[in-house]
């Protein structure tokens, strides 16, 4: 009996979907794209080679920017398992999800497998029960034109990114790439850090007095000194550029502010104005993709990548709708249900009369989904997802946060009054007037606040639920001064951004869309241009240098707002608007300005001098001679004359001063000379490298890309103290045994990543210690190879110890591993990145980089040969 074959992306989504729909159907998942443009000429078939050779990197430019696809050998195995389910069905639904990448997936699912049944494009936001019969009995037809909206974004950011990042290579370093959005969102964390490196601090005090009115049961309050004989005094926002005040503000010194202070001790003050408002607070949208990043970061201190794997698994397992949307409408199947759900857990009093309303919001919104909330026409209660999940787990943490704002979404404004009083007081015998300030705020009726308050960015604001009592007083009234507190500040440079407050950026820009938002924040971490500095992101000295390349010589393409433009035209195209081969042919070849071609001909990167864009200036030292900051091969280092030092990784540009960058040249380095190797009469060095101390013979010759050759100290060797004699008995190794009795191969000795071992062709066992590679003889050495090779090695005791994981509730533990540091909590792994400091982890980044492990799944095998 023939059944019907629906294909989605995921097994996880199929597993869902397929308990929804009777036997009548199979469905089985593409586990995502299942083509892509290839990337090299080995990824080609041989009948495939000659076409590839007319393309470039894939698009036959000269031919309406056609592109190449080969299925990825990843999905060779999958596309023929659905070929063969394909064979006994009767109709075929493409379940892929509602957006571009979607329908991509769907269109390319259909180029493979050709098929010869009715097609039927299956489309819905929530994975229940009653939305899958819906989307079944009423399927439409493919949207060509977001697939030729996702395909004109494929080639431009293929074009973009391999035109563009060889560029890099040449002129910067080997290995470094562009993105077109990667490239502007990295701009804009380098532009924030150029801000803190140009702020200039500026100091200021201020007086606080606390004030009674007389009255035992009411508490004394706190005032703020706000003018001084008329004249405003200054605060932290006061201040511009230079750390100049404006012309009308007073700036007091910490010696005035100390001497006022006094002198309003005994001062006899009174109310000078007494000024009540009422307020009134809408409740948030609900969430949208971007807002759901913002608040989980805020919130929950999840990355952006973290938020939306989490929430991809509740979409997936029916719990929430379709999690990438610029969308804030709620149906009105979810309207019901929110407004269920208010009345009966908060009351009908914080029930509107009517449904809320919300329309869209963000810059270029142009998907056509729901608001992210919880699914179904009756709300799970976060409860039960916790039940599924775990109390502590990310699920049931970010489930938590969609049910509660949804809710909130469909409740009656919060209520409240302010209050600003302001008292006169004279400075005693010099007769200054002043004015302090009080304001307070008093919620009057909770509303949505009852369930759900938004986090801030700004540490210095106040969140919506905050209140600040002062008490009931009149015009006139006096008020005794209990102690004047003079206190002192500094202006603070612009904070960094966090993956919250970038995201925020990105969407006010426009630059990108909210589904890839995570994957270009994910992107600039993995190449190192950002490293993360608790949860702030700090540029890398690479990203300032490449961000400088390509604002000198491709300024366009980190320019913010024809950044914005290329989205909104790659949106019209999506809205049949615009047409793909014109699009790419204007961006390409140029029309009245130049093309992308252009700008990396050779003459074009003849005019890059790659020492001027390689060299950050740091400033000059007393004798006025210049200190740069340049990228190396073994990573940042500076450079004063003749004089070379690297800079520690942990190091932010805006704290790279001249005095530390000087600091940092003049200390020493600890390389030492130990002497002449005898046989080649070169100089042999003891150093200190990126992987920790080593030995080397000879010198590096620049024009020659042979390494002179190197050599870890043993870890019982130390840096002060090895000798010429320990340095060329390293440099000697491999040692030769002798030869194995059974084939005259010999049998060698050395150190290895894992540590000491023997090798013998292929076979190779492991040596005790460091030491018995020089002292271990032949005959120890066959009989060593003659026994069985030991599978493991007995554990390390893990170098520290950081609590337990919410999600597997399991420790977690920091170790050594074969390729550096990495946090495990027994059950998965996940290295630290660059910036991570075995003593500086903390517990919620290894909490965040165990979830961004597991989210990528198991690690792939690789195929034996």
């Amino acid at each position: 009996m023939s059944k019907k074959l629906v294909i989605v992306e995921s097994p996880a989504k199929a597993r869902t979907i397929g308990r929804y729909l009777g036997s009548d159907f199979v469905v089985e998942s593409s586990v995502g794209h299942i083509r892509d443009i290839p990337a090299k000429a080995n990824q080609v078939s041989d009948s495939e080679r000659d076409a590839w050779k007319a393309t470039r990197f894939g698009i036959d430019i000269d031919n309406e920017f056609t592109a190449m696809y080969i299925v990825t050998p990843d999905s060779k195995q999958q596309v023929t398992k659905l070929r063969k389910e394909l064979k006994g069905a009767d109709a075929l639904y493409l379940a892929t999800d509602e957006d571009r990448e979607g329908e991509a997936i769907a269109w390319h699912l259909l180029e493979v497998l050709k098929p010869k049944v009715p097609v039927h494009r299956m489309v819905f936001h929530e994975i229940t029960e009653e939305a899958i019969h819906e989307a079944v009995a009423n399927p439409r037809d493919l949207d060509l034109e977001l697939v030729e909206a996702q395909e004109t974004r494929r080639i431009l950011d293929r074009l973009f990114g391999f035109e563009v990042s060889p560029v890099l290579w040449r002129k910067v370093q080997r290995g470094l790439s562009a993105g077109r959005v990667q490239s502007p969102a990295t701009r804009i964390i380098v532009d924030r850090e150029r801000e803190r490196i140009a702020f200039v601090a500026a100091s200021y005090a201020g007086i606080t007095g606390t004030f009674s009115t007389g009255d035992d049961g009411i508490p004394d309050f706190a005032a703020a000194l706000v003018s001084v004989d008329g004249e405003r005094v200054a605060t932290g926002k006061d201040f511009g550029e230079g750390g100049r005040p404006r012309d009308d503000r007073l700036v007091l010194t910490a010696e005035d502010a100390t001497g006022l202070a006094t002198q309003l001790t005994d001062a006899d003050f009174a109310v000078s104005s007494v000024e009540r408002k009422p307020y009134t607070r809408k409740p948030y949208a609900p969430f949208r993709t971007s807002t759901l990043q913002q608040e989980a970061g805020r919130k929950l201190r999840f990355g952006a990548k973290r938020t939306m794997s989490v929430a991809q698994r509740l979409y997936e397992s029916g719990h929430i709708t379709y999690m990438r949307t610029d969308s804030t409408h709620l149906s009105g199947t979810a309207l019901t249900a929110a407004r269920r759900l208010v009345a009966r857990r908060y009351g009908d009093q914080y029930l509107p009369d009517k449904p809320r309303f919300y329309g869209k919001t963000a810059k270029g919104a142009q998907e056509a989904h729901e608001a992210i909330r919880p699914a179904g026409d009756d709300f799970e209660d976060p409860k039960v997802i916790a039940g599924a999940f775990g109390a502590k787990s990310d699920e049931a943490r970010l489930y938590d946060l969609i049910f509660k704002r949804t809710a909130a979404s469909q409740m009656k404004d919060a209520k409240g009054e302010s209050l600003r009083i302001e008292l006169s007081g004279g400075a005693g015998e010099s007769g200054r007037e002043t004015m302090f300030s009080a304001t307070g705020r008093t919620i009057l009726f909770p509303g949505f606040l009852k369930a759900y308050v938004e986090d801030i960015d700004d540490p210095g604001a106040t969140r919506d639920d905050q209140e600040a009592m002062l008490p009931d007083v009149v015009k006139g009234q006096s008020v005794a001064a209990v102690s004047m507190e003079a206190t002192s500040h500094e202006t603070k440079p612009p904070p960094r951004y966090t993956e919250a407050s970038l995201v925020k950026r990105l969407e006010e820009l426009g630059i990108g869309r909210p589904s890839t938002y995570a994957s270009i924040i994910s992107t600039i971490q993995d190449r190192e241009y950002v490293r993360k500095q608790g949860p702030a992101l700090v540029p890398t000295l690479t990203a300032f240098t490449v961000v400088g390349l390509l604002e000198d010589y491709f300024g366009d393409y980190v320019d913010y707002e024809f950044t914005a433009r290329m989205e909104e035209d790659l949106d019209r195209i999506a809205n049949g608007e615009e047409q793909k081969v014109p699009y790419l042919a204007r961006f390409y070849f140029g029309n009245g300005h130049p093309g992308l071609v252009d700008l990396v001909s050779d003459q074009a990167l003849d005019a890059i001098d790659p020492r001027k864009v390689n060299a950050f200036p740091i400033g000059l030292d007393e004798a006025g001679e210049e200190v740069v900051a340049r990228v190396g091969q073994y990573g940042p280092y500076l450079v004063r004359g003749e004089q070379r030092a690297s800079i520690p990784e942990d190091l932010a540009l805006d704290e790279l001063s001249v005095e530390k960058a000087i600091e940092l040249l003049e200390a020493p380095s600890g390389d030492r000379t130990l002497g002449d190797d005898p046989a080649t009469r070169l100089p042999v060095y003891a150093r200190v490298g990126r992987y920790g101390p080593y030995v080397q013979v000879g010198d590096r010759d620049a024009e020659s890309e042979t390494k002179p050759k190197t050599a870890s100290l043993f870890a019982s060797m130390e840096l002060e103290t090895v000798t010429l004699d320990d340095a060329l008995r390293l440099l000697s190794l491999p040692r030769v045994v002798g030869d194995h009795p059974d084939n005259g191969d010999p049998i060698t000795s050395q150190n290895g990543r894992y540590g000491p071992y023997i090798k013998w062709g292929s076979e190779t066992r492991s040596l005790e210690g460091e030491e018995q590679i020089f002292s271990i003889d032949l005959d120890a050495a066959v009989t060593l190879l003659a026994q069985p090779k030991t599978r493991g090695r007995r554990a390390a005791a893990p170098l520290r110890e950081l609590g337990d994981d919410p999600n597997s509730e399991k420790p977690i533990v920091v170790k050594s591993g074969r390729y550096g540091p990495y946090v495990t909590d027994g059950e998965t792994n996940a290295s630290l990145r660059t910036a991570d400091t075995v003593e500086a982890i903390s517990l919620d980044r290894a909490v965040e980089l165990l979830a961004e492990r597991r989210a990528k799944g198991p690690p792939k095998k690789k195929k034996k040969k």
